[in-house]
C-alpha cells in the first residue's frame, strides 16, 4: 500500500512525499547506530516491531531471529567476547526464560543492553501475559540487572543512551 498522498508543503514533504512519521523507534535506532551496536537478537514483538524493521533494514546490524529469549542473552555475551556491541529486544513474558542466564551475564561482568516491551500491565487483554508482566522488574532486578523503566515515548532514546 502507498503512503497518503499530499499537496506540496503538506505534511512537510514536497508534492506526493509524505513526511515520515516520528515515532521513538527512529531516535532509539539512531542511538544504537552512534553507540555502533552492530547486533541485535528478537524475538517477534508487537511493541518492538517498528524498531526491529529498522534493525532488519540496516546492512550495518546484524539481526538474529531468535527460538527463545534466553538465546538473545548468550547472543550477547557472545558479541561482547568477540568484541562487537549488541541490543536484545523481547517482551515481559520473555524475561522469566532468561533469568539463569542473566546470573551468568552478571557473574562474568558482561553488559547486557535489553529492551524489554512490557505486557500484562492495566488494560491487557490477554490475561496469561499478567503474571510475568507483574514480575518482569522484580525478575530483572534480582538477576542484579539495573532497571530504567521508561513510561513516556518521548524518554525512550535518552534512557538507551545513558544505558
Amino acid at each position: 500500500m502507498a503512503p497518503p498522498q499530499g499537496k506540496a508543503g503538506e505534511r512537510g514533504g514536497p508534492e506526493g512525499m509524505a513526511k515520515p512519521e516520528k515515532h521513538w523507534s527512529r531516535e532509539v535506532h539512531a542511538v544504537l547506530r552512534k553507540a555502533d551496536v552492530r547486533q541485535m537478537a528478537y524475538v517477534p514483538d508487537g511493541g518492538l516491531a517498528r524498531l526491529i524493521d529498522l534493525c532488519l533494514a540496516d546492512r550495518q546490524i546484524r539481526s538474529v531471529l531468535l527460538t527463545t529469549e534466553e538465546e538473545g542473552v548468550a547472543q550477547m555475551a557472545g558479541a561482547w567476547l568477540g568484541g562487537q556491541r549488541g541490543v536484545f529486544l523481547t517482551q515481559s513474558g520473555g524475561v522469566g526464560n532468561c533469568i539463569n542466564m542473566l546470573s551468568m551475564m552478571q557473574e562474568c561482568r558482561i553488559p547486557l543492553l535489553a529492551m524489554v516491551s512490557m505486557r500484562g500491565q492495566w488494560g491487557e487483554a490477554f490475561p496469561w501475559q499478567v503474571p510475568m508482566g507483574q514480575a518482569t522488574a522484580a525478575a530483572l532486578e534480582a538477576g542484579k540487572a539495573i532497571v530504567q523503566p521508561v513510561d513516556r515515548a518521548d524518554d525512550i532514546a535518552e534512557t538507551v543512551e545513558a544505558a
